[in-house]
């Protein structure tokens, strides 16, 4: 099912001059993992600024790799890990490297040990939506549905300004919480799917 949110759109037009050329879906993934460790990197050693724009770019080029393998008929199942593998841990390093950005702020290793929880929060939600998206793949639903050509995803063009205005000590905290609970509620939704 081709993306129709807007990130997905814009990317779509992006990737037009790739289509019949010899970069592959796989070649964008991983700039996009390149892209996001240096993000994390960069957020960890409280480079904020450079943090955010490598964030915005490796977060686009998670749309673009798909577009292009849908565009050009190259989808592959070991791409569709690839990608899938790359989004989760990037998304999951990003908690564990603001945690990491924000030690000095609590006491002790707190900063740290929520950046972890957020992150399995992350791991485990990706998993459990993994398995509602291939349970509802015959209806091309997802786990978590756009709304107004915003996609569930896009709140991770986010996470670059809430560095930037240094509002990620309260994100992490609600993520700390947030994360895992919101595994929990998609474990139980996976487990509602036939």
């Amino acid at each position: 099912m081709i993306g129709d949110s807007w990130t997905h759109k814009i990317a779509r037009i992006c990737i037009l001059p790739f289509v019949n050329t010899s970069v592959s879906p796989n070649h964008i993934t991983l700039v996009r993992l390149i892209t996001g460790l240096i993000a994390c990197a960069a957020f960890a050693l409280k480079i904020n600024i450079l943090g955010g724009i490598f964030w915005l770019i490796s977060t686009f080029l998670d749309r673009a790799d798909g577009e292009l393998a849908r565009v050009s008929g190259k989808t592959t199942e070991w791409g569709h890990k690839f990608d899938y593998y790359s989004d989760t841990f990037i998304t999951a390093l990003f908690f564990i490297s603001i945690g990491i950005n924000l030690h000095g702020e609590l006491p002790n290793y707190w900063s740290i040990i929520m950046g972890i929880c957020a992150a399995l929060g992350v791991i485990f939600t990706e998993i459990y939506a993994e398995i509602i998206d291939q349970k509802k793949q015959a209806t091309g639903e997802k786990a978590y549905p756009g709304i107004m050509g915003f996609d569930f995803d896009d709140i991770l063009y986010l996470f670059a300004p809430i560095v930037w205005l240094n509002f990620h000590l309260p994100f992490l905290i609600g993520a700390s919480v947030g994360a895992p609970a919101f595994a929990i509620f998609t474990w139980y939704s996976s487990k509602k799917i036939s």
